[in-house]
C-alpha cells in the first residue's frame, strides 16, 4: 500500500497560481489596487493554516494567441507601446502602469490559462489564482476599472478553444459588474456569465443587458447576505441547471464584504464560503468538479485575506 499524505492529498485538490511581478506593478501611493492585497491574501493563508496545503505554482505569460481570443491586436499593441521605462502612465482616470504592469497582466491571464489547463489535465481538481491587474472590467479594445487585460476571458476562452468545451459558465460576485465580460461574451452563446453587483454604481453597467446566458442581478445598496443567496437561489442555480457548465470560472471579487468602504453592500466571509459551497455542487454535478477562481476586487486588507481564505477552504475541501 502506498502511503499518501494529508499534503499531497491537498496539493490534488487546489492549486494556488501566482508571479512575483504581479507585486511590482503599483500605481501609485495611496491606489486601492495595491500590491499589499496579495501579500494580505498570502498572511492570512498562513495564519489560517492553508498556504502549506496548497499546489503552488508560478503563473507563465498569456501569449499574443491567448489575448488575441479576446482583445483587438491594436489593443494589445497599444498596451505593449505604452509601457514606460520610467514613472507611470494613465490608461484612464484610475488604471495606470508602471514599467513592470504590462508583464504582470501577461502574468495575471496566464495564471486562468493555466488553472484552466491544470484542471483540464486533471493535475489537480481547482485553482486560485492569486493575481493583478484584475480583470473582469477590461473590455475587448478598453482598459478600466483598474483592469488591463480580462484574464477570465482569456481563461474561458482558452478552454473553449484549446480544450474543445462547448459551454463555460463564469461566475462574478465582485460589487462591480464585470462590463468587460460582458462585453467579450454577450453575443456568444457558449458562456454563460452569472453575476451580481452594487446598482446604480461604478461602471452603472448590467442592469438592462440581461439575456439567456447573461444572469444579472442588480443589489440595492445596503443589501447583504439574505438578498445575495436569494439572488443565487432563485436566478443563478436555475439558470446554471439549464445550462449544465463544463467548467466553471469565477471572478472572485470581495469587495462587497462590509468592511470594504470602496462600495455599499453588506456581505461577509460566511457568504463568500456559502457561495463557494453552491458553485462547487454545480461543478461537481456538471462539470467533473473543475474548477478557475481568480482574483478581481477587495480592498479592505483584512477582510479581503479573511474573505479568500473563506474560499479557498471550499474549495480545498475542509
Amino acid at each position: 500500500m502506498i502511503a499518501v499524505s494529508l499534503l499531497d492529498i491537498a496539493i490534488m485538490q487546489t492549486a494556488y497560481i501566482s508571479h512575483p511581478l504581479c507585486l511590482k506593478h503599483d500605481m501609485g501611493e495611496g491606489h486601492p489596487e495595491s500590491p499589499a492585497r496579495l501579500r494580505a491574501i498570502e498572511d492570512q493563508l498562513i495564519a489560517s493554516r492553508l498556504f502549506n496545503y496548497l499546489g503552488h505554482y508560478e503563473a507563465p505569460v498569456a501569449t499574443r494567441e491567448q489575448l488575441l481570443r479576446v482583445h483587438d491586436a491594436n489593443y494589445v499593441d497599444v498596451i505593449e507601446h505604452n509601457v514606460p521605462q520610467h514613472g507611470r502612465v494613465r490608461l484612464d482616470s484610475d488604471t495606470v502602469m508602471n514599467r513592470f504592469s504590462y508583464q504582470a497582466a501577461l502574468h495575471a491571464a496566464g495564471a486562468v490559462v493555466m488553472g484552466v489547463d491544470l484542471v483540464m489535465g486533471k493535475t489537480v481538481e481547482n485553482a486560485f489564482c492569486n493575481v493583478r491587474p484584475p480583470g473582469h472590467h477590461a473590455e475587448r479594445a478598453l482598459p478600466m476599472g483598474f483592469c488591463i487585460f480580462n484574464n477570465i476571458a482569456v481563461g474561458a476562452m482558452h478552454a473553449l478553444t484549446h480544450h474543445g468545451l462547448r459551454r463555460v459558465a463564469i461566475i462574478d460576485f465582485d460589487v462591480h459588474h464585470g462590463n468587460g465580460t460582458e462585453n467579450i461574451f454577450h453575443e456568444d452563446p457558449r458562456v454563460m456569465m452569472c453575476s451580481t453587483f452594487q446598482h446604480p454604481f461604478y461602471p452603472f453597467s448590467g442592469a438592462d443587458s440581461t439575456n439567456d446566458h447573461m444572469i444579472n442581478i442588480p443589489l440595492a445598496a445596503g443589501s447583504g447576505g439574505e438578498e445575495f443567496r436569494t439572488a443565487v437561489t432563485e436566478h443563478w442555480l436555475p439558470a446554471l441547471e439549464r445550462f449544465q457548465p463544463e467548467m466553471v470560472l469565477i471572478s472572485a471579487g470581495f469587495d462587497a464584504h462590509f468592511e470594504d468602504e470602496m462600495a455599499m453592500l453588506r456581505f461577509t466571509a460566511d457568504d463568500y464560503a456559502w457561495v463557494t459551497r453552491v458553485i462547487k455542487k454545480i461543478a461537481e454535478k456538471y462539470a467533473h468538479g473543475r474548477i478557475v477562481s481568480a482574483l478581481e476586487g477587495g480592498y479592505e486588507l483584512h477582510a479581503l485575506g479573511r474573505s479568500v481564505a473563506a474560499h479557498l477552504k471550499v474549495l480545498m475541501g475542509q
